[in-house]
């Protein structure tokens, strides 16, 4: 409209609180998720909290990553209490203002804790712990389907895992023995077993069926490893993060793709997104009126105001469409 100009300008979260886990396993690849897109939307601050080794010391490809990608400050701690020393801020720790990162059920608790609290401090996303939602049907190869799995069982003892057979001719047995036989040669096989061991296999009559599932259980991870997946991406309404095809492993996501591997698990897909760029950012929106644009808009928010019993909000706009009728008449 001729004389209102509307805009939305970008602006960097000044200081950002990034936890890279390692309780159990080496993640360099969650402190490149994280940092790079805070180094690219211009964060002054950002924090990397890292549980370290027995010796106290950090995991050295974490710190080439961290230093690489600017991380200003480097917290040698893990779990909940890393989180908080973030939120709250300590005398060697900088208070953040948003906290990023998976983790463990502790981890993901102490970031929605403090997100409600004093601390003034905003969140991600709730993200850990980790899990999977694989769709196979009879074209699907078994070995493929069992390798999916355990990928995301491995990450630890309270990751899930979840596959749906779509209709019939699935192998089932052919998978839970593949499954079986993958994982004893598997470093993690412990965790394996026990996430499996809370795991489940659903039974659909068809792919609508079986996408109806997903889009309930709003897995973190979504893979649709059956014949024409490319198809049925339009029916997926809740996913973190979807992998279509016999070609695309979850662990493609996690490492190169080019997607970000930081997503919401326990079903808050269905409202929350994964990591991206826009996350270290903040949007204001920024509004422009010249005489001949608050003629145009002045008698609409006169009425609006009239109707919602706001008299000061009418008379901000009256006296000054008056000050320019006043004008016009000299």
């Amino acid at each position: 409209m001729k004389g209102v100009r509307c805009k939305r300008v970008a602006r960097c979260i000044a200081s950002v609180g990034i936890y890279v886990p390692g309780g159990t396993a080496v993640l360099p690849s969650t402190a490149l998720m994280l940092s790079v897109p805070a180094q690219i939307a211009g964060c002054k601050t950002v924090v990397l909290a890292t549980p370290p080794s027995q010796d106290g010391s950090i995991c050295k490809e974490v710190l080439y990553c961290a230093k690489k990608a600017g991380v200003t400050h480097i917290l040698k701690a893990g779990g909940a209490q890393a989180i908080s020393a973030m939120a709250w801020g300590t005398l060697s720790c900088p208070k953040v203002e948003k906290i990023f990162g998976p983790g463990n059920q502790y981890v993901t608790a102490a970031k929605m804790i403090l997100q409600n609290s004093e601390a003034m401090v905003s969140i991600d996303m709730p993200a850990g712990p980790s899990e999977v939602l694989v769709i196979a049907d009879q074209y699907s190869n078994p070995v493929h389907i069992a390798a999916d799995l355990l990928s995301q069982a491995e990450h630890g003892p309270d990751s899930q895992v979840v596959l749906v057979i779509a209709g019939d001719g699935v192998d089932v047995a052919a998978i839970e023995k593949e499954i079986s036989k993958q994982c004893q040669s598997l470093p993690r096989r412990e965790f394996a077993l026990k996430a499996l061991s809370h795991s489940f296999i659903v039974f659909a009559r068809d792919m609508v069926e079986a996408i109806s599932f997903s889009n309930l259980y709003a897995p973190e991870h979504l893979i649709v490893n059956v014949q024409n997946a490319e198809k049925w991406e339009g029916f997926i309404e809740n996913a973190g993060s979807v992998f279509l095809g016999p070609w695309t492993p979850e662990s493609v996501g996690d490492y190169a793709s080019g997607t970000n591997h930081v997503l919401p698990t326990y079903g808050y897909a269905r409202m929350y997104s994964g990591v991206s760029l826009d996350s270290f950012l903040k949007f204001i929106t920024v509004q422009s009126l010249t005489e001949d644009g608050l003629r145009k808009l002045g008698p609409y928010v006169e009425k609006m105001a009239a109707i919602e019993g706001l008299e000061a909000h009418k008379r901000a706009v009256t006296l000054r469409l008056q000050d320019i009728e006043a004008r016009s008449a000299v």
